[in-house]
């Protein structure tokens, strides 16, 4: 595993973003895990997290692009974020452009914010986590009404690794429907294989009780 995805697994847990217990989620579905990108709250985190969004992003779709969109409202400050970081660590001025939930119709009209879209723009979607592929549902019409982008693949933080809709994954769902490939920083295997006996923040965070309570629960509802 790279370095900077073993930085990041701890990174998650130090920011309190990723936290294991007992969790209901909007599935319905009882996880022993949880991570809410919105505990991001402080600049120096924000800007460590688009640093790493921009290494996963460079190491699985290059610099061959020219907008990263980050849908509202927890990609908002996710695309600001990376955005500097690909200046700051290579160099490159990507634009950054979200949606409004509500179109505007007055000053700064419609319903993007930052940058506007154009005829033959190459997207990368960033988002936090996708469970269900719901945002891309609502993310990908949006896109293509503005003008005819390509979208060159969507990055999330973390890959649940857990079905979608049928047998397979969120992310491989997206995949399937909509042609372009979907990636994660890190994916929950890696998250329990660097963190399992490890200790992180003075104790061990997955101890063979919860180590047991995810490999239960991927048993149930584990992507193939």
């Amino acid at each position: 595993m790279e370095a900077y995805k073993q930085e990041f697994i701890e990174f998650m847990v130090k920011s309190e973003v990723l936290k294991f217990g007992d969790f209901t989620l909007k599935s319905g579905r009882k996880s022993p895990f949880f991570m809410n990108a919105g505990a991001y709250v402080t600049g120096g985190q924000l800007r460590t997290l688009g640093k790493y969004y921009a290494k996963a992003i460079h190491d699985n779709f290059g610099l061959d692009f020219d907008v990263l969109f980050g849908p509202a409202y927890k990609g908002i400050p996710l695309s600001v974020a990376t955005t500097m970081a690909f200046d700051e660590l290579y160099g490159v001025d990507i634009r950054y452009c979200s949606n409004r939930k509500e179109v505007k119709d007055h000053g700064d009209t419609g319903i993007l914010l930052g940058s506007k879209l154009k005829d033959g723009d190459r997207v990368v979607i960033i988002e936090d986590v996708t469970t269900s592929g719901k945002s891309i549902e609502e993310t990908y019409p949006i896109l293509k009404a503005q003008a005819d982008v390509e979208i060159k693949g969507l990055m999330v933080s973390l890959n649940r690794m857990e079905k979608g809709k049928g047998e397979i994954s969120a992310l491989d769902e997206i995949q399937q429907k909509y042609g372009f490939p979907a990636a994660a920083i890190v994916n929950m295997a890696e998250v329990t294989e660097h963190l399992y006996n490890r200790e992180c923040q003075g104790k061990i965070v997955i101890d063979d009780k919860l180590k047991a309570a995810i490999d239960a629960y991927y048993a149930q509802y584990g992507a193939k």
